[in-house]
């Protein structure tokens, strides 16, 4: 089987001018990185469930992604973390929403799936799961970074003067996720937000949700989504592009392709990475950027921002 691995770092990137170019740097460093979490696993052999945490689990301990150190505030000026995976060997998937205290995320949504049942816990249980499975907690001030404040303060300042809905999508969302094709040619997904800033308190997202911002099946593909999550929890947007692929035909871009256009129509920023069950890849995106990221069968690592995709080495 070809060897696959791809992230994203969510659509909701800068404009250039908003970051130093040594800030661009460290971030498309932080997309190699994972990408190499990722890569040392599948190149040995590994499981592609166990790629995509690694690689997920790098993202949410940088400051540059909307996930773990570095994820928005809801209104309350508290951080409330979603994450899912998925193992499209068997359907098995883990998730957790609203997460005050978890460091990564990912890891305890893994720890779910590997437990079977429940699949989704949320809150203080999800909190309390964590812990109780050894996975490292933090306190809540862990995940704040002076640009997440300074993104508060501005969509709370939009909100009073009625411009809410013309912020950027850099300021409003964000997430990070991989998909990833292994020896066995078995696919997984992963997914990790903080959700929008000055999101309502409570409030969830579709990367919790199997089916909408996370999805793996065998044979069909894996998708990890970022954008608007209410729309891609109405367009069931993973399993769709699945769906696609199964009953229709259509090939993995073909698929994706036509679900963005979809949501392009109601003007919703969004983006995704997928790949397919013959190892192909895709990241399509209709915002300005995508922090994204893949892996060649060469081995060679490619990362991006904008529209300028570079090499980063050897994985």
């Amino acid at each position: 089987m070809t060897l696959a691995l791809a992230i994203h770092g969510g659509c909701g990137t800068l404009p250039k001018a908003e970051m130093t170019e040594a800030e661009w740097a460290q971030a498309r460093s932080d997309l190699a990185s994972a990408l190499r979490a990722g890569w040392a696993i599948l190149s040995k052999g590994g499981a592609a469930v166990d790629a995509v945490e690694a690689a997920v689990r790098v993202m949410e301990d940088s400051p540059h992604f909307n996930a773990g150190h570095g994820a928005a505030f809801n209104t309350e000026g508290e951080h409330e973390l979603d994450a899912s995976i998925m193992d499209g060997a068997t359907l098995a998937a883990g998730a957790i929403c609203g997460a005050k205290r978890i460091r990564n995320p990912i890891t305890a949504a893994k720890a779910l799936m590997l437990r079977g049942d429940p699949l989704l816990l949320a809150g203080p249980a999800a909190d309390d799961f964590a812990e109780h499975e050894g996975v490292d907690t933090v306190a809540n001030e862990h995940f704040s970074t002076e640009r997440r404040r300074k993104n508060l303060a501005s969509m709370k300042l939009r909100e009073i003067v009625g411009t809410a809905a013309e912020a950027s999508e850099a300021e409003k969302h964000g997430t990070v996720g991989a998909v990833a094709c292994d020896a066995q040619g078995h696919l997984a997904a992963a997914t990790s937000t903080g959700g929008y800033t000055n999101k309502p308190v409570g409030r969830v997202g579709d990367s919790p949700i199997i089916g909408a911002g996370t999805y793996a099946r065998d044979g069909r593909c894996a998708v990890s989504g970022t954008g608007k999550g209410e729309y891609f929890i109405r367009y069931c947007v993973g399993h769709e592009i699945a769906s696609l692929i199964a009953y229709k035909g259509l090939s993995l871009k073909a698929a994706t392709d036509a679900v963005l256009a979809e949501l392009s129509e109601h003007k919703v920023g969004a983006g995704l990475v997928a790949v397919g069950a013959d190892g192909s890849i895709v990241a399509p995106y209709n915002t300005e950027g995508m922090y994204r990221g893949w892996v060649t069968e060469d081995g060679l690592i490619h990362v991006a921002t904008h529209d300028h995709v570079e090499l980063a080495g050897q994985a």
